[in-house]
């Protein structure tokens, strides 16, 4: 595959240390790179013909190189959707991309905080029989800007209503991020700096299938992000009937990754399991989960299933729930039974996807 070098790019597809680069190799002090960085990232810039406070040889730069048919565009994602959840504290956004494809991104709020939910693929390649998102299948990987943009925009979004803005970042909507690396890997340096929209590596959370190359590569590279793995099954039988990827990466050379990282890292890693009513949630799987997570520093998500057009299961009703999660505390292993919202715009987990919103609103679901 080959790239037209002459083609417009984004600044959002840039690092900083690319951006000072470009400056210096247009011979501008590397100072202006700080600069222009601070209003494009912390002041969510848009627009740069309107009145910046830059010196002269920054603006004649911008004047020249940023804007329409200019080697240089800001990314802007447009909201085709804003729906607000009934439950008054989740946003849902699907939002436009250039190419006329479309991801969603969702906003929650919780007590004190805001957490944005990203896509990191338009689709996804590991077809998880329970995920809306799987569903639909892979059609692309997202530019580093694409994701940043995804942020700036829930970002702006929350400025716009007078809150303080996010908090915390779940990579955690549609696609694969480990499957997409390299952009993503870009994308979180971007959103990390502290000079711009400083969201702290440790509020930020990766959550994998269980693609075990980007597991090691994550071990091998220190990168200080939060890991959360979705295993959904603690047989290789279980898992592969819910989550096809472990035919490629079976669950012993999972786990066994997932040892790798630890040791390397001394990070906790967070375990998702999906809760479906009859499948996956007795307490004989819960006593199989918690040996396979021994000698880890585990937690585990419990996630009552969240329903998808495509999938008959339903979740597990709370005392069932209880009793998986009792016996995963008696073996010490922490866990969550994860907090639901957005059900009924379909903004849980599992049920993004690339559609407007059917007018009617999904059945309520309580647990």
């Amino acid at each position: 595959m080959t790239t037209d070098d002459t083609a417009p790019r984004s600044l959002l597809d840039l690092t900083f240390a690319e951006l000072e680069r470009e400056f210096v190799t247009a011979g501008l002090p590397p100072r202006h790179a700080q600069s222009f960085w601070r209003v494009l990232h912390h002041g969510l810039c848009q627009d740069f013909s309107a009145a910046v406070d830059f010196p002269p040889p920054l603006r004649r730069w911008v004047a020249e190189q940023v804007g329409e048919g200019r080697r240089f565009f800001v990314e802007a994602l447009t909201a085709m959707t804003d729906i607000a959840s009934g439950d008054g504290q989740t946003r849902k956004f699907l939002l436009h991309l250039a190419d006329g494809q479309s991801v969603e991104t969702v906003v929650m709020g919780f007590k004190n905080r805001h957490t944005a939910c990203l896509s990191t693929q338009v689709g996804c390649a590991m077809g998880c029989v329970f995920c809306a998102t799987g569903q639909m299948g892979f059609v692309r990987h997202l530019r580093p800007g694409e994701i940043v943009a995804q942020v700036r925009h829930a970002q702006r979004a929350l400025r716009a209503d007078g809150d303080e803005g996010l908090r915390n970042l779940v990579l955690m909507g549609m696609g694969e991020p480990l499957h997409n690396y390299d952009a993503v890997m870009t994308a979180l340096e971007t959103i990390s700096d502290r000079r711009g929209l400083n969201l702290g590596p440790s509020r930020i959370t990766i959550s994998t299938v269980g693609v075990v190359p980007g597991i090691l590569r994550l071990a091998a590279e220190q990168r200080p992000y939060r890991l959360a793995v979705s295993l959904h099954g603690a047989t290789e039988q279980e898992r592969s009937a819910l989550v096809p990827a472990s035919q490629r990466w079976p669950l012993a050379e999972l786990m066994a990754a997932c040892r790798t990282y630890f040791t390397k890292t001394g990070r906790r890693i967070f375990f998702e399991w999906t809760l479906i009513a009859g499948t996956n949630d007795s307490p004989a799987q819960a006593k199989r989960l918690a040996g396979l997570l021994i000698g880890l520093d585990a937690h585990v998500n419990l996630i009552p299933l969240n329903p998808t057009g495509g999938f008959t299961g339903i979740a597990t009703p709370s005392t069932p729930v209880r009793a998986f999660q009792k016996t995963l505390q008696l073996a010490g292993i922490p866990s969550t039974v994860r907090q639901r919202r957005g059900i009924d715009v379909a903004a849980g987990c599992g049920q993004l996807r690339s559609t407007r919103l059917r007018a009617e609103r999904l059945p309520s679901v309580t647990v």
